[in-house]
């Protein structure tokens, strides 16, 4: 798992490099008027504000806990990372589809397609630089774990959205050279503009990704098998505890989880040791997992808390 320090390092110089790099290319688009080119810039503007967003949700679920938000803000990065994800595709990709049909429709040919090529081998160099820190953010935190696998179990959109975007660039800056150079070459100007909703694709595509994730973290994922297991066997080897059921984790945020355990407890116990023994296990468990930040006991034993979990499952509810 990422850091939060790590994954806002990768993002600020991620907004960085887009924000020069939708500059430069909107200028190129005004000087040369190629649609595929448009589509580079709105694509890259759209990445800026992004980034923007996912620094705002993270100062949102650093938050602490009010009267209303009993358990914080934590949430709010996912929410946050999902509209990203509907700005890449509303913005991102729909402006591109709608410049390729434009142009499609009412070919124009291209001025000047040399300054095309320097601004896009800039953004090129720019865009990689960004790729290869968050690549390498990613790398170190995602083990020895296949990438894909990686994004889907991470509970910090924000450490893979950046990779996954800056991926979409570099291969959108791709395709736009080459429709740039084949419409220019081969002098019919419907190709930029093909080569438009090509991008248009490449984004929605990232976008439903990144919308997937987002959208299960949102709802509610729980945490790592690992962590349940610990938590576990804290429980199991706390005295008084005489057999630890289950535990529910889920994430509020990628350092925040909230925990609910049942426990059965020696019959031989009083309410105040119960108390204690809870207490007990509470600060144990959040010295070894301090990304807890709530911890509900429900004693029980192994036989009612088997039936009520069938029943919560064959009800649905």
């Amino acid at each position: 798992m990422a850091t939060n320090s790590s994954s806002k390092k990768v993002i600020y110089a991620a907004l960085a490099g887009n924000l020069l790099v939708a500059v430069t290319k909107f200028i190129a688009a005004f000087m040369t008027g190629s649609s595929s080119m448009i589509s580079e810039g709105v694509h890259s503007l759209v990445d800026t504000g992004n980034e923007a967003l996912l620094l705002y949700g993270y100062s949102r679920a650093g938050l602490r806990p009010d009267a209303h938000h009993p358990l914080g803000y934590g949430r709010e990065l996912y929410f946050w990372s999902f509209i990203v994800a509907l700005l890449l595709f509303a913005l991102g990709a729909g402006v591109s589809f709608y410049e390729g049909i434009q142009h499609i429709a009412a070919p124009t040919p291209i001025e000047n397609a040399l300054v095309n090529y320097v601004v896009l081998s800039c953004s090129f160099l720019f865009e990689g630089i960004s790729w290869w820190i968050a690549l390498k953010s990613f790398r170190a935190s995602k083990g020895s774990m296949p990438y894909l696998e990686a994004i889907t179990r991470s509970k910090d959109p924000p450490s893979f959205m950046v990779l996954l975007e800056d991926t979409a660039a570099l291969i959108g800056i791709a395709i736009a050279a080459t429709g740039i150079w084949a419409a220019d070459r081969f002098g019919i100007p419907a190709i930029d503009g093909a080569a438009s909703i090509l991008i248009g694709t490449v984004l929605a595509v990232t976008a439903a990704l990144l919308a997937r994730e987002s959208k299960g973290l949102l709802i509610g994922e729980r945490a790592s098998e690992a962590t349940n297991n610990s938590i576990l066997l804290l429980a199991e080897n706390q005295p008084g505890v005489e057999g630890a059921n289950g535990v529910i984790t889920v994430h509020l945020s990628p350092d925040q989880i909230v925990a609910t355990l049942s426990l059965e407890f020696s019959d031989a116990l009083c309410t105040p040791q119960i108390e204690e023994a809870v207490m007990e296990l509470e600060r144990r468990i959040r010295e070894k997992h301090p990304q807890i930040i709530s911890l509900f006991v429900k004693p029980q034993t192994r036989r009612t808390f088997e039936a009520l979990r069938k029943q919560r499952y064959t009800s649905g509810f």
